[in-house]
């Protein structure tokens, strides 16, 4: 029999087997993506994996109390247990030591660890009202500034002559679209481009991971922080560098937390 390890993100979801089989799919939100969307990307999850799955951790983005979809339909007779992706987060990077754990993808969440439960928590807030240090967020300080004129006229010609970057296409995008933070956060890898070169970028991106720092990582105690998610690690050189300037130490970042969460549950 097969245990299964589930990350599941705002952008994409890994399924990682005890075997070591690893497949990925399009991501989503539980709090925000209705059930019927959430069909496609189970069924073709479960063709992939197969059968003579016993057990399944599942850890997904806006899961609050009971999940809204029963993981039971695709993977009949596996035992389930739910919980939260910050949880996962927190047992991959922290293990059962105390610590700060971190989520930096295209949202962010945070929260303080004593090596069994998350015992405080600072609201994420989402990337509308909080998630700094997001790949989300970063994409909407980029394109507010594109869209009002401010900044340099070199990136937003290089960013105009990739992107469809109209006005009517942005608004309808972040206000219509079915994944505005999976948009916003797509404009990171072009922002990140132009940081060792630009003024404008690299002061976009410090100060959105300044924001992080401020807002949320200095809101706990004094304690080691891990972080886990595809953006964090991308500019894990730039947080390790900030991380020097507030007095906080890194323990780790890691693009998934899947190996990590094997571990952890003795697979």
């Amino acid at each position: 029999m097969k245990t299964l390890v589930v990350d599941c993100g705002a952008s994409k979801t890994h399924w990682l087997l005890s075997d070591g089989k690893l497949i990925r799919t399009p991501g989503f939100n539980l709090a925000h993506t209705p059930v019927a969307d959430l069909e496609p990307i189970l069924t073709e999850a479960a063709r992939l994996l197969g059968q003579g799955i016993d057990t399944i951790f599942f850890y997904a983005a806006g899961l609050v109390g009971e999940s809204p979809v029963d993981l039971g339909r695709w993977f009949p007779g596996a035992r389930i247990h739910y919980a939260s992706d910050m949880l996962g987060a927190a047992r991959a990077v922290c293990g059962r030591e105390k610590g700060i754990a971190a989520i930096v993808g295209t949202g962010a969440n945070t929260c303080q660890w004593d090596g069994t439960q998350i015992v405080r928590k600072v609201n994420c807030g989402g990337y509308i009202i909080g998630d700094e240090g997001s790949a989300s967020v970063l994409g909407k300080l980029f394109i507010t500034d594109f869209l009002k004129g401010h900044m340099p006229k070199d990136i937003a010609d290089d960013f105009a002559a990739n992107f469809q970057a109209d006005y009517p296409t942005i608004v309808k995008s972040v206000y219509s679209g079915s994944a505005p933070a999976r948009y916003l956060g797509g404009f990171a890898p072009f922002i990140l481009s132009h940081y060792n070169s630009s003024d404008y970028a690299k002061m976009l991106v410090d100060n959105n991971f300044r924001g992080f720092f401020e807002r949320t990582v200095l809101k706990y105690d004094s304690l080691p922080l891990g972080i886990v998610g595809g953006f964090g690690y991308a500019c894990r050189e730039i947080i390790k560098a900030l991380a020097v300037e507030y007095g906080v130490e890194i323990s780790g970042i890691c693009a998934s937390p899947l190996e990590a969460l094997m571990k952890y549950h003795g697979v």
